[in-house]
């Protein structure tokens, strides 16, 4: 099975962090959220891999390669925004005919047993239950959880179970064929080309698609759910003492993350915090937040805040949404 990764889009919604790093790239508990992506897909055997890059991609690659050496990959280019229907059939050119795919959205935390759901023997899409699902891509379901129609943001939506931006396509040359009908015939919604139009084009086709519930999803486009993954995963990362010589007379209040050469003196940290490599944070109380690398913290109560790399702040109790290379004086 080969896993595709779209990790093209802009993230105007968490601006002014995304003028600088892809949203892909924003760390949650000590790791970028597509780190944490591929982390899931290795540890379920999944091997070769597919990275659909655009806005900032040089970024996207070069960690990949950094940190994800030996993994097998390619990488496809979406030079206009499109849709994320375009997305997957640019991949056409180089995933082998007859492929079983997973399309996970690089921007997307799901909790879900992704053993029972890769064991699945057909096509399958990851839904949970939503209160407004205009919002979202959407399926229809038979009580066996067979899907029998797939829309994108309904005005007068038939179902609530939103589709989580997790798909297992067993059928892979015929999404790509209904894509490309698409493609060909224009067949446009919002000036864009809907991955839901392609998926209901394969039912139509005749292909069985089943519906799989998954625990939690967070779409980490906004500050809010940002903070709200970046505390979830640090609740269930293996506890690991902060080194002690990180810290000079502070108070740690577990789950937090302190990066590599950070520097903390006469602080309250925590809970939910990550502090990014080789920050520096003095006289400083922060709670559910995330301080990027190399940011200097003195002085400050922070709280459900996102602090880029390389900022420096001197002030006092703020809620902030600051991007890279920034310098605040609150003072």
């Amino acid at each position: 099975m080969i896993a595709i990764i779209p990790v093209a889009g802009a993230g105007t919604q968490l601006r002014p962090h995304t003028y600088t790093q892809p949203k892909s790239l924003i760390p949650v508990a000590g790791k970028p959220i597509l780190g944490f992506i591929i982390d899931q897909l290795m540890e379920i055997g999944i091997t070769e891999y597919v990275f659909v890059i655009g806005y900032l991609g040089e970024k996207i690659k070069d960690y990949i390669e950094q940190d994800y050496p030996n993994i097998k990959k390619k990488y496809v280019v979406q030079e206009v925004r499109e849709g994320l229907g375009h997305a997957i059939w640019l991949t056409r050119n180089v995933i082998p005919k007859k492929s079983e795919v997973m399309i996970v959205l690089g921007d997307t935390v799901i909790d879900v047993n992704w053993k029972k759901f890769i064991a699945l023997e057909g096509s399958a899409l990851g839904v949970k239950k939503v209160t407004d699902p205009r919002k979202f891509g959407v399926v229809e379901l038979n009580e066996d959880g067979t899907i029998t129609k797939v829309i994108e943001k309904p005005s007068i939506p038939k179902s609530n179970m939103a589709i989580v931006g997790l798909y297992k396509i067993k059928e892979f040359d015929i999404l790509l064929k209904s894509l490309d009908y698409n493609i060909q015939n224009n067949l446009r919604n919002n000036n864009e080309f809907y991955l839901t139009d392609g998926l209901q084009g394969m039912i139509q086709r005749g292909v069985n698609m089943q519906g799989f519930k998954v625990d939690n999803w967070y779409d980490c486009g906004q500050k809010e759910i940002l903070l709200k993954t970046n505390a979830l995963l640090l609740s269930k990362k293996k506890r690991r003492p902060a080194l002690k010589k990180n810290l000079d007379n502070c108070i740690v209040i577990e789950p937090i993350h302190i990066g590599k050469n950070a520097s903390l003196k006469n602080c309250i940290i925590g809970p939910n915090v990550t502090v990014g490599d080789d920050a520096t944070i003095h006289d400083s109380i922060i709670k559910d937040s995330i301080i990027g690398s190399y940011t200097k913290l003195n002085n400050v109560i922070l709280f459900n805040s996102i602090i880029g790399s390389d900022s420096v702040i001197w002030g006092s109790s703020q809620s902030l949404n600051i991007g890279d290379n920034t310098e605040l004086d609150l003072r």
